[in-house]
């Protein structure tokens, strides 16, 4: 496989992505539907699927509370399942939010939970997927 090279506007370098050992992760959130939901997929060293994940829940304040949720439902699973620490998100704001949670205190309940995982994730990385690959 040849591998793609994303630019992510947070750390204005290109960088070669391989999509190798990363748990995928995607919220779903509208105004007018009673419950949000998110997904997850783990894929190994080579590319193939090793776990994944779906549920619902009553609908998040916004779609980045959604996204949130897509992120702090998977690193559960990938301490109980998987050495993965790396992580994909079609999401930049929850990007940008990982980086700089003190910009985003409207955030801080549900942030509180993330950083809490993160203590058990010394190696964590968040990336851009571009949605086509996510």
């Amino acid at each position: 496989m040849i591998p793609h090279v994303v630019h992510d506007s947070y750390n204005e370098e290109c960088q070669v992505l391989s999509l190798g050992n990363i748990c995928l992760l995607d919220g779903s959130w509208t105004a007018l539907d009673r419950f949000s939901g998110c997904g997850w997929a783990w894929m190994d060293s080579g590319e193939k699927i090793q776990l994944m994940g779906t549920r619902n829940y009553t609908r998040c304040e916004s779609a980045l509370h959604s996204e949130v949720e897509a992120l702090r439902w998977p690193m559960e699973n990938m301490l109980q399942h998987s050495p993965c620490q790396n992580f994909g998100t079609d999401c930049k704001e929850l990007i940008a939010m990982i980086k700089k949670p003190h910009e985003w205190p409207r955030f801080a309940t549900e942030f509180e939970k993330i950083e809490t995982l993160l203590i058990c994730f010394p190696n964590f990385k968040i990336t851009h997927i571009p949605r086509v690959r996510n």
